[in-house]
């Protein structure tokens, strides 16, 4: 449980795509913090693809990081397809509440020092469409207040996709703290490649995850400091 003289923090973890391993370098992620006895908790505001919580992205973080937390409180939509969020929902007759995911998002920050939200696939991803209304991903960070980390993959073809999505999270007033590669096995393509980013945003590559890895190789500390004070907690 959260300490009374904490406020509460959060931070938010998305990738440059689908498949670049968010989920796999969240739990990691958690899994170190909550290791080295600090109070983390996780949110995700929907995932599709999965039929049950447990058996989701979120279930995977909660297995890998030793969580105690209690499933309903990791996730507020869950979808059997692996389609788009704002399909998925559709298809299933649903839609993908705006004041439900702020609210149940501070439900968990309410009751814990550290909260960390992954997202779904990139930052550009619809969550609810119709001829009025557009809610994305990008909503949900700028509604939590949340400063980011972006998961990028060290293959061909990142340099692109991670400067990109650094660029639009800024230019939509979004900060982010760090990038991690993941996939990565020290080549120079995949060095350089982190060269670059960091070069091409200015913003660091704080760690680079080989395949399979158990342990995130970066300290304590410089995670914590990524984390922001939540300011704004919806009722």
């Amino acid at each position: 449980m959260m300490t009374t003289t904490q406020s509460p923090k959060g931070l938010y973890i998305l990738g440059t795509g689908t498949d670049v391993g968010k989920t796999y370098i969240t739990a990691l992620w958690l899994k170190k913090l909550h290791e080295a006895g600090h109070d983390v908790a996780y949110y995700k505001a929907a995932v599709s693809g999965a039929p049950s919580i447990s058996e989701s992205d979120a279930g995977y973080v909660k297995q890998v990081a030793g969580l105690s937390q209690e499933d309903e409180t990791l996730l507020s939509y869950v979808f059997d397809e692996a389609v788009s969020p704002h399909l998925a929902a559709r298809h299933e007759g649903k839609v993908i509440d705006r004041t439900v995911v702020n609210r149940n998002f501070c439900h968990v920050v309410r009751t814990h020092t550290y909260t960390t939200v992954e997202g779904s696939g990139g930052i550009i991803c619809p969550l609810h469409v119709t001829d009025t209304e557009l809610y994305m991903l990008e909503d949900v960070v700028k509604d939590l207040g949340l400063p980011t980390i972006v998961v990028a993959t060290a293959a061909l073809g990142t340099i692109n996709s991670t400067v990109l999505t650094v660029h639009y999270l800024q230019s939509k007033g979004i900060p982010v703290k760090g990038i991690i590669v993941n996939q990565y096995t020290g080549n120079p393509m995949e060095e350089d490649n982190c060269v670059m980013m960091e070069r091409l945003t200015g913003i660091p590559v704080l760690d680079r995850v080989g395949p399979s890895e158990t342990s995130l190789h970066m300290d304590v500390d410089t995670m914590l400091h990524c984390y922001e004070d939540i300011v704004n907690l919806h009722a």
